[in-house]
């Protein structure tokens, strides 16, 4: 009778220690799952247009000649050419693409958009001078066009709009570090660890 009672009585603390071991397993799973819908939303959150913008002006003369009769007749027509653009460098991040790894509690960043740019500029023509034998047409606009954008880009490369449109992309990144450095995530991009902000601006390929 004694042993009946010992045996029932093992049964009952294994039943009852098996059922804390669940407990304690539900408890991580659901600790788990809470951590990474934390860090799906800071990273929706996150997921958004980074956008700075500029201002750009410059003077441009446009000239062009046509020749006749062996170069003794020559028609030119000119004009000063003023140009104001705004500018915007942008990522959007919500085309960054990443992995969540719950086992080993990482997030790898898989690529970062490259940015863009975009130019809108604001085209005025002062001192037209032009003949019949040589006026202005469609043509010599998308002439214009063409050679103003691409002096901007040059004037866009030698400023400080994209390293500041870079800053901000970093900063924005960061928030995702902090949020991992706290639930004792890791956050890493190209096989390397980014261990705090500094880290995004020399290991993250911009």
């Amino acid at each position: 009778m004694l042993k009946r009672i010992i045996v029932g009585a093992v049964v009952v603390v294994v039943i009852i220690l098996a059922f804390k071991y669940c407990e304690f397993k539900k408890g991580d799973d659901s600790s788990l799952e809470y951590n990474t819908n934390l860090i799906q939303q800071q990273i929706v959150n996150v997921g958004k247009l980074v956008v700075t913008e500029g201002h750009f002006s410059e003077v441009v003369t446009y000239r062009n000649q046509q020749k006749y009769l062996l170069d003794m007749l020559k028609f030119e027509k000119k004009a000063l050419v003023i140009v104001n653009a705004d500018v915007t460098v942008s990522y959007d991040l919500h085309q960054m693409k990443y992995d969540i790894d719950e086992k080993n509690k990482t997030i790898t960043i898989l690529s970062i958009p490259k940015e863009e740019i975009k130019i809108s500029p604001d085209i005025k023509f002062y001192d037209v001078e032009q003949s019949q034998m040589n006026e202005f047409t469609g043509d010599d606009y998308n002439k214009i066009n063409k050679s103003v954008k691409a002096n901007l880009a040059k004037k866009i490369e030698k400023s400080s709009l994209k390293s500041n449109a870079q800053n901000r992309l970093i900063s924005e990144l960061s928030k995702i570090l902090i949020l991992t450095n706290t639930m004792g995530w890791k956050l890493q991009y190209d096989g390397k660890v980014i261990e705090n902000e500094k880290d995004f601006a020399t290991k993250v390929k911009l």
